[in-house]
């Protein structure tokens, strides 16, 4: 299937593929467009499941399904669903918590990040078009149906969407080796953005510098670098711990 192989074919149909009975679930269903299931799922299945289903879904033989399919092993539902669209407004509602990110390579990462984001209360992700596609099959995966819940944008020019989040009053602060504080030394109780970068090369030095603040994650022992969705949940939840306080 071509939508769950090549991005430039998602973006061309503005659609994407989910997989499993959880994401089914899940998915609203203005957002499914068509689903191929087996009899085993539909006799399995819930009332409420089998009925969402049955609306859009085509029955298969198992072995067509597991041919569509982009895991080991199917569950028995597959749905092709449109592309959630936001909007930069989205992203800034309320008071911002922005997760920016720059060439994450990992999909598993992304959709980890995705999904920690939501966890954490933050406003929306504002990406690198040479990040990870967020609609890559793992990606979707990963973020436990959070993509049709937090805003999500793909910068053509990343530098110039963090001038637009800098000029609407959102302070950036730059996950950094070379960062001037301990990340919960500085407040992040105002609109606040935090940028995080490649898994192994870091931010690069154009983005570093549209930073507010550079911050780092203290780290004992011989480790040199954290997880980037790790060192992403660790900034994003100390965000929510301050906002809460002041509540």
């Amino acid at each position: 299937m071509e939508l769950s192989a090549k991005a430039r074919e998602r973006r061309r149909e503005k659609a994407f593929v989910i997989e499993g009975a959880r994401l089914f679930a899940d998915t609203p269903e203005d957002f499914i467009m068509e689903t191929f299931v087996t009899e085993a799922f539909l006799n399995g299945a819930d009332e409420r499941i089998r009925k969402k289903a049955e609306k859009s879904g085509v029955i298969v033989p198992p072995e067509l399904l597991k041919k569509m399919s982009d895991t080991q092993t199917p569950q028995g539902v597959i749905g092709i669903v449109r592309m959630p669209e936001w909007t930069m407004e989205d992203l800034l509602s309320g008071v911002p918590l922005v997760l920016v990110l720059e060439n994450i390579q990992d999909p598993g990462n992304l959709g980890t990040m995705v999904r920690t984001a939501e966890a954490a209360g933050a406003s929306g992700i504002l990406m690198s078009r040479d990040t990870a596609d967020l609609f890559n099959p793992k990606t979707v995966r990963s973020t436990m149906s959070g993509i049709f819940r937090l805003p999500a944008l793909v910068s053509e020019d990343l530098s110039a969407g963090l001038d637009l989040l800098k000029g609407r009053g959102v302070t950036c602060f730059a996950a950094h080796l070379g960062g001037e504080a301990a990340y919960d030394r500085l407040s992040y109780t105002g609109p606040s953005a935090f940028l995080i970068g490649n898994e192994g090369k870091g931010l690069t030095e154009e983005l570093s510098r549209k930073a507010d603040h550079k911050l780092l994650i203290p780290m004992h022992g011989r480790i040199e670098s954290l997880n980037a969705a790790m060192a992403a949940g660790i900034l994003l939840y100390e965000a929510d711990r301050q906002r809460r306080s002041v509540l």
